[in-house]
Order: structure tokens, then C-alpha cells, then sequence
């Protein structure tokens, strides 16, 4: 395997990259509707895009997850639940603090959350300033159903117990 791929594998910069790497059989479903190593944790989407903010909730309920919307930085920051956060969605640009800041200001504060970057503005430098700070991957919009989920198993394989629930 090249380092190219390697790298792809854990770390999705665009929809093409992440199929490449996902068993062509991969289904979304589960036996009971959810998945049981994932039903307590929670998946938080930092965005100031609305229609984001109303989709994408649901389909990580669907995948199995709780989940919680802030329009903004500054708002997720202030809210009860950053402690509480196993995987956050985060949107490169945004008014006020950036998601790279936001990255920049959790690590500063000693918070290691895995954060998977969206963005609709392909740029090389904010993706590879991201990932080489830890981000746990880096999605174009519109990415699809399957390689968002893709992305969040694979943030959230360093979590203890999380055996990767979703993907069959």
C-alpha cells in the first residue's frame, strides 16, 4: 500500500478518497436500529450553515449517535457539553473564531477531541494545517452519507470501547 493511501485511509480530504478506501460492501443499517457502542456517545456539529445544522443531526441519529448543533465557536465553547463531546464536526469557516481556532483553543485547554473538518472551499493550506494539528479528518461538501460516517469511525477507533459499530 503507497503512503498515499495510507494516509487516505485515515484521513478523508474529498468524497473520492474515502470510497476508494471503504469495503464496497458497507452497509449503514443496524440490527436494532442503533449501535450499541455508540448509542452514548456524542457527536457535536459546529457550523454557521443552518441547512447543516438541521441535516446532520439527524443522520447521526440515524448512524447511532446523540447529537447537538451550535451556529458558531464561541456558542459550542460556552455550552455544557464540551466535556461531554467524543467527536466534533467543524466547519472550517465561520464568523467570528474559525474552526482551525476553535481546534487551536480546545487543544489549549487541554480538551483532545477528534474533529473532522467540512468545508465547500477546497484549500490545501488550511487542510494540511489542520490535519498536521491532529484534526481527524477534512470532508468536502457535499460529501455523502457513507463517507461521513466512514470519517467518524475512524475519528473515534482511539476511543476506549469503540469498536467501530455501523459499518458491516
Amino acid at each position: 500500500m503507497t503512503r498515499r493511501s495510507q494516509s487516505a485511509q485515515k484521513q478523508y480530504q474529498s468524497t473520492m478518497d474515502a470510497l476508494h478506501t471503504m469495503p464496497h460492501s458497507s452497509a449503514m443499517g443496524y440490527s436494532n436500529g442503533r449501535s450499541p457502542d455508540t448509542r452514548e456517545l456524542l457527536s457535536v456539529v459546529v457550523d454557521d450553515d443552518e441547512s447543516v445544522r438541521e441535516s446532520l443531526p439527524d443522520l447521526l441519529r440515524v448512524f447511532g449517535f446523540a447529537a447537538r448543533t451550535f451556529s458558531s465557536a464561541e456558542e459550542f465553547l460556552s455550552a455544557d457539553c464540551v466535556d461531554e463531546t467524543s467527536c466534533l464536526i467543524l466547519d472550517v469557516a465561520m464568523p467570528g473564531m474559525s474552526g482551525p481556532e476553535l481546534q487551536q483553543e480546545l487543544k489549549r485547554r487541554g480538551k483532545e477531541i477528534p474533529i473532522i473538518f467540512i468545508t465547500a472551499r477546497r484549500d490545501e493550506a488550511i487542510r494540511a494545517q489542520v490535519l498536521k494539528q491532529g484534526a481527524a479528518g477534512f470532508l468536502l461538501k457535499p460529501f455523502s452519507d457513507a463517507v461521513l460516517l466512514a470519517a467518524i469511525q475512524t475519528a473515534l477507533l482511539p476511543i476506549e470501547g469503540y469498536s467501530g459499530g455501523g459499518i458491516q
